[in-house]
């Protein structure tokens, strides 16, 4: 958008783990500008500025300067990026798109609507062509754009990776970071030195949100893939960062050097746009055995590519690796700026 004005966008939620990280990624965006914030009646009148930061990167100044207004469509811009609640999203998000606006959503509550994309840019862009069925049946004069759960995203771009060679069956084990859970989160006699060894709804959102996304768009309908994944979540005492441990069984015998091609040569539209947020490699293999690791690699390449290591031999399904991904960047508030990227570029913003 060189010499262009830059797009006024807001942020609803904005005083949340996942709405802060929105702050921090959108300041000196090349083509938006936060102009607006919203959160809860508790933080409504308040100075940005004035509330806790809980980020390590430093609080924006245009940012800090801004008045924090409550949930309300009349005064946000066109584009809102959505950090709420699952508990206020459903409501608070539909009203805005029957206002006309359009909202980038990280919250659950849209995710499996038959009418709303559920949208990863390197994986199913075309997705983006059910939002003409938003106006039709739902009668908003804006739409509603849902980024998946973050573990569903890490494991969906490696899947992605690997349509070609046919994946038939999956087992997903999760060691999901303390983030994930918002602020204040999992007490601490919870988490220390411990495992838990559920989260709530998380498996269902892995294997359902998975085949939405790696199926197809067909014009009036989603057809979800019909692979079958089996996924075990966990909370683990990380900080930030997703591990995944993967199985995978494929159609046909598929030998080693085919998975790794085919993880290293894996792109989509994000990066053939360059969009500004975009990983130059959306899937990033480490060759050393004892890698990802949370603490070593999530905060690699700004937090957006999707780090895999140990492929090797699977006794049951064929072949097994790990991932990991960062949660709160593209799990969460990175996954939805770089739809609105993609979105911009396409000029579906307009």
């Amino acid at each position: 958008m060189s010499g262009a004005a830059k797009i006024e966008v807001g942020i609803l939620g904005a005083t949340g783990v996942v709405g802060q990280q929105f702050v921090a990624l959108l300041a000196n965006h090349p083509w938006f500008r936060l102009t607006w914030l919203a959160a809860s009646e508790r933080s409504a009148g308040k100075r940005y500025g004035d509330l806790p930061w809980r980020l390590a990167a430093p609080l924006p100044e245009d940012a800090a300067r801004l008045e924090v207004q409550s949930t309300e469509a009349r005064r946000a811009p066109k584009i809102v990026f959505s950090a709420l609640d699952a508990s206020v999203a459903g409501e608070v998000e539909a009203a805005f798109a029957s206002a006309g606006h359009i909202v980038l959503s990280n919250a659950r509550n849209y995710r499996m609507d038959p009418l709303v994309p559920l949208l990863i840019p390197e994986i199913n862009p075309q997705h983006l062509d059910a939002l003409a069925l938003q106006k039709r049946q739902k009668g908003w004069r804006g739409a509603v754009i849902t980024n998946p759960n973050c573990s569903t995203i890490f494991l969906a771009l490696a899947l992605a990776a690997l349509r070609q060679l046919e994946p038939e069956k999956v087992v997903v084990t999760t060691l999901q970071a303390l983030s994930g859970a918002g602020h204040p989160g999992v007490s601490s006699l919870d988490a220390s030195g411990n495992v838990i060894p559920f989260i709530a709804g998380e498996e269902e959102k892995l294997e359902n949100e998975t085949a939405k996304i790696l199926g197809r768009f067909c014009g009036e309908k989603f057809e979800p893939a019909t692979l079958t994944i089996s996924a075990q979540t966990t909370r683990v005492p990380v900080v930030n960062g997703h591990t995944e441990m993967v199985s995978v069984g494929f159609r046909n015998a598929v030998a080693h050097e085919e998975i790794l091609v085919a993880f290293e040569t894996f792109a989509g539209r994000p990066q053939e746009l360059n969009l500004p947020h975009a990983p130059r490699r959306a899937i990033v293999y480490l060759d050393a055995p004892d890698r990802p690791q949370p603490r070593l690699d999530v905060e690699r390449f700004e937090g957006m590519a999707v780090q895999v290591g140990r492929l090797r031999e699977c006794p049951v399904l064929g072949h097994k690796f790990v991932l990991l991904g960062h949660n709160t960047i593209r799990g969460a508030a990175g996954a939805a700026l770089l739809n609105a990227e993609l979105m911009h570029a396409e000029g579906l913003l307009n």
